[in-house]
């Protein structure tokens, strides 16, 4: 091919393309300069081919080869893992600051002022026994701390449940990005042509909304066909089709055009049998509680009411199986597994199995969601838990969600505020079990002629201290057999009542009046109708005992009224009889009908040897403002203490939340430095800078100029050349 001025012509037209585009180019980079997710273009020349010619080779000009994108995948990478860290500890931070506020008593006088009141009015009442005063004092204070305690769960419950409110609005959110992400791959697959038409919009962006996607969730992505997910350049992630988009864990949200959604469903039980098993029944729950509950089978056997060998039994965790709970003495707790109407509680539920044909085998494993948690959908019948979850030592569970601000929500309602809650139940429990363990043995002003425990059971012939029994203090009984001391009055006298062959109507509960000697109550063995046959066997000639509303009742025949004294089985203040408080939680915690509708009913002294109950007696009084400073044992689903006051415990809670508010702004301000150097990283390569882009337009603008100047020129050199015909 002969070089000739049309060749001349076409090497100037070209650069005036090729310089154009350029312009084009620089013009879109300064006009997008504060676009959110724009990154900086630049046109790509390549020198057009050259000719053999004498005397060498001689190029035949350039040509704009493709408009390219300045963008760092590998940084993006990063910085989208880090950007989740951080979102997840903002979310967390942002709700536990609201958690901090409710523990917050500099200001005001809040729970732990009220819990010292209440030790107080009983040490005011030990000083006055018989003050009317006094007492209405402590009713008044003791109503005040129920409040406090009820409108801290309340608030702490509103918290969790505005945290859900957002969860759920969120994963729509995540759906909505996900189907996006989808729809663009498939633009991308229409137009881009790698190395000629690249799809740069859409590749910015696709960029964008998988930066706001791991806002929500923590992601990684990457070209299926690249076996490496740190390996992420340009030309591997160009493709829509084999593009896709996991979880942290592995599980698919985009593949392709194909996507996968997430969804917040309400409370489930799902179960992973091992190979051998073929039980084919169902585990069933009732009741809510804040934690994800892991149920292992750790003896085979049959789903049954008996409690013999050949009853399954299980036990139970809240971490995911890093540690289980425990009884009050540390060890591990083992259940049975029930049928329906048998059900065990187990934490703050009950369980059972229903449907069963065939044996439990040891290792089958159910989970039993009580909230609602997050599922992967593959498919809309095949589902997977992704909610997160925090194990025993702290870690994170690789196999759920660990970023995002999510996973810090559902941190949030779950692990934090769950434990926070978890813990003050224990302390209320603890405070109500060890009031009324010594309210119960001790006397008011005078003698009674009536009284019904506050605590029900679900089946008055199940043993007490068995899990199926219902009984908010099961666990508290022991095992250990003990009994109760009880006293007979005239009415009209006061006097203890003289029974036959003139000795006192007094004495321990006989458990079985076959049997020589007085049989003591076994928590293991006993149930309420048994209390109800010993008290009836043992006073049935002054008292009655019957089960109302599965409770006990006590009512002395007329001219009659009656008295306690010792009790050391528990049952009292297991049943809620002679009690000063109801309930067993921050939830349902309350004054006992009985001693709100009469503040005699308090109990500051006791029965003394002589069978009398004295005005001025202060025991039991003095006991209860003890606790003030006595170590007690408080039990959470997270353990057991046994060497704090419940002051202290209520101290140690809220250093918890103090320290967890903190922790969670340091990493979120540690997170936030990394994913800001990374995005600092990701700018100097894709950002757009104006001097830059000014200079360039100058460049291209003084090319472009040439390029013209060489086509006149050579025009001119036409013009000679025709020029010679003349």
């Amino acid at each position: 091919m002969a070089i000739g001025i049309n060749s001349l012509l076409d090497m100037g037209k070209w650069a005036l393309f090729g310089n154009q585009a350029a312009i084009s180019t620089t013009g879109s980079n300064i006009s997008n300069v504060h676009t959110e997710g724009y990154s900086r273009r630049e046109v790509r020349f390549e020198e057009s081919f050259s000719l053999d010619y004498r005397p060498g080779q001689i190029g035949t000009g350039v040509r704009a080869a493709e408009v390219i994108r300045h963008f760092d995948e590998f940084v993006e990478l990063q910085y989208v893992d880090k950007y989740s860290d951080q979102s997840r500890f903002q979310a967390l931070w942002s709700n536990l600051k609201s958690v901090d506020n409710l523990f917050d008593e500099s200001t005001t006088e809040g729970l732990g002022s009220s819990i010292d009141k209440f030790f107080q009015d009983w040490q005011d009442l030990s000083l006055r026994p018989e003050n009317a005063a006094t007492r209405e004092q402590l009713l008044s204070d003791s109503y005040r701390l129920i409040s406090l305690l009820r409108n801290m769960d309340r608030d702490l419950a509103t918290l969790q449940k505005q945290a859900e409110d957002v969860i759920s609005s969120e994963v729509d959110e995540v759906n909505d990005l996900i189907r996006q992400i989808a729809d663009i791959n498939k633009q991308i697959n229409i137009s881009d042509m790698p190395g000629s038409n690249n799809a740069n919009a859409l590749y910015d962006q696709r960029a964008l909304l998988i930066r706001k996607l791991s806002e929500k969730i923590d992601i990684r992505f990457a070209n299926q066909g690249t076996p490496d997910f740190s390996r992420t350049t340009q030309v591997e992630m160009g493709a829509g089709t084999d593009f896709a988009i996991m979880t942290e864990a592995g599980h698919t949200l985009v593949h392709g055009t194909e996507f996968y959604e997430i969804k917040f469903e309400g409370p489930r039980a799902m179960q992973s049998l091992i190979p051998s098993s073929n039980f084919d029944g169902e585990i069933q729950f009732s009741g809510s509680d804040d934690f994800e509950y892991t149920v292992e089978v750790v003896r085979g056997g049959q789903v049954s009411n008996a409690s013999g060998s050949g009853t399954a039994q299980f036990r139970v965790s809240i971490d995911g199986g890093q540690t289980w709970l425990k009884n009050p003495d540390g060890s591990e707790k083992h259940f049975y597994a029930r049928p329906e109407g048998g059900q065990i509680g187990a934490g703050d539920l009950q369980i059972w199995f229903e449907g069963a044909t065939q044996n439990l085998e040891a290792g089958d494993k159910f989970s039993i969601m009580p909230r609602s948690g997050l599922y992967w959908y593959k498919n809309t019948s095949s589902f997977i838990n992704i909610s997160p979850q925090i194990r025993g030592d702290g870690t994170d569970d690789p196999k759920r969600l660990v970023g995002g601000s999510l996973t810090g929500l559902m941190n949030f309602v779950g692990p934090y505020v769950g434990q926070y809650r978890d813990k003050l139940d224990g302390m209320v429990s603890s405070l109500v079990w060890n009031v009324n363990r010594l309210h119960s043995q001790g006397a008011g002003l005078n003698p009674i002629a009536q009284t019904t425990g506050t605590y029900s059971v679900r089946d008055t012939s199940v043993a007490l201290g068995s899990d199926s029994s219902g009984l908010p203090w099961s666990d508290f009984l022991g095992s250990d057999t003990g009994n109760v001391s009880m006293y007979v009055y005239d009415e009209s006298t006061g006097e203890l009542v003289s029974g036959g062959g003139g000795s006192p109507v007094f004495g321990p509960l006989d458990f079985d009046p076959g049997t020589p000697g007085i049989q003591n109550f076994d928590p293991s063995v006993h149930s309420l109708d048994d209390v109800v046959d010993a008290v009836n066997n043992t006073f049935g000639s002054y008292l009655n005992a019957e089960i109302v509303d599965n409770k006990l009742r006590i009512t002395a025949e007329d001219g009659y009224t009656f008295a306690f004294g010792a009790d050391s089985s528990g049952l009292l203040a297991a049943l809620g009889v002679n009690t000063f408080f109801s309930g067993s939680s921050m939830s349902d915690i309350g004054l006992h009908d009985e001693v709100l509708a009469n503040p005699d009913r308090i109990n500051a002294g006791q029965v003394n040897g002589a069978f009398e109950g004295n005005e001025g007696d202060n025991t039991t009084a003095s006991a209860i403002a003890g606790l003030a400073t006595k170590a007690v044992t408080v039990v959470s689903s997270f353990g057991v203490s046994s060497t704090q006051t419940i002051g202290e415990y209520y101290g140690t809670i809220m250093a918890r939340v103090g320290a967890d508010t903190s922790a969670s702004k340091f990493t979120y301000q540690y997170n936030k430095a990394l994913a800001d150097d990374l995005n600092d990283r990701q700018n100097q390569v894709s950002g757009v800078n104006l001097d830059e882009e000014m200079a360039n337009l100058i460049k291209y603008q003084h090319a472009y100029r040439a390029a013209a100047k060489l086509i006149t020129t050579a025009d001119e050199m036409l013009q000679t050349v025709l020029g010679l015909k003349q």
